[in-house]
């Protein structure tokens, strides 16, 4: 079976030496040192691996590596390029929506592609869109409230 020898992350091509039945996740953490996607249950069931991928909330335990050819791959490192945060990571900062932060930039990354699916959810569409976002420490209303905030300023960009 070819090897996986390259791959679009957050805008860089990278080389890598994977076998294509691998996960994103392990590759992500393990190959390329980008240690911001966590790993949860490793089932796809409480979406801590969330990345996006051409722009679509992905679990990265459940995705192989060898479907992502052309294929673009960001991170939540990918999201603060130039250390200038994506308007959700200023709201959820603003709206005080993480605690211990494990669920953290799956989270992020699940809004995102929530509000490029629909800039401007209602509340219902916002936990609609954000199932299965398991988090442990229960921020769920300050979530929500921050993706109706980062929703108000554009969050999309």
């Amino acid at each position: 079976m070819a090897r996986i020898t390259e791959l679009d992350v957050n805008g860089s091509r990278r080389r890598i030496d994977a076998d294509p039945d691998r996960t994103l996740l392990s590759v992500l953490r393990d190959d390329l040192d980008l240690t911001g996607t966590k790993y949860g249950c490793g089932e796809g069931q409480c979406a801590a691996c969330t990345v996006l991928i051409d722009g679509v909330a992905t679990r990265s335990c459940l995705t192989k590596v060898g479907t992502l050819s052309g294929k673009r791959i960001v991170t939540i490192e990918g999201l603060a390029p130039e250390g200038k945060l994506h308007p959700v990571q200023e709201a959820f900062l603003e709206a005080d929506a993480l605690q211990c932060g494990w669920c953290t930039p799956g989270m992020i990354l699940g809004a995102v592609g929530l509000l490029h699916r629909n800039a401007k959810p209602t509340e219902a569409e916002i936990v609609t869109g954000m199932n299965g976002h398991i988090c442990r420490c229960g921020t769920y209303p300050r979530v929500v409230a921050a993706i109706q905030a980062a929703a108000r300023k554009g969050g999309r960009a």
